[in-house]
């Protein structure tokens, strides 16, 4: 068994759609009459299964937070800041950094190079 998708609800489609196909490479997949869409990783990892949220669903809650594994982080930060998406400081951790922000509806995501830590 494998996580392989996860449903993330917007309240804007078509915003969240593009924000994370422009800044995180994903390439869309629409299937005609398919209320989702589907956002297919290019280098391997979960898809995201884009969903319009009802009116009663709350956004940008805390609950979760996408996590992009990036080689160097400073450098990713630097190109998406050119591109309309702005990351907090650069945190150092155990042989690794990260940056959080949010998509266009205020959910958490952050990029890190924990994946690529050299082992002692």
């Amino acid at each position: 068994m494998a996580l392989n998708r996860l449903i993330l609800y917007a309240r804007d489609l078509g915003g969240t759609v593009a924000f994370y196909e422009k800044h995180f490479g994903f390439k869309v997949l629409r299937l005609p009459g398919d209320r989702i869409v589907e956002l297919v990783a290019q280098s391997g990892g979960a898809n995201l299964m884009i969903h319009a949220a009802a009116k009663g669903v709350k956004t940008g809650q805390v609950t979760l937070k996408l996590v992009f594994d990036v080689e160097d982080v400073s450098a990713f930060c630097e190109r998406s800041a050119r591109n309309g998406l702005v990351f907090g400081s650069l945190h150092p951790a155990d042989g690794y950094s990260y940056a959080n922000g949010k998509d266009p509806c205020g959910n958490n995501i952050q990029v890190t190079s924990r994946a690529f830590r050299k082992a002692d």
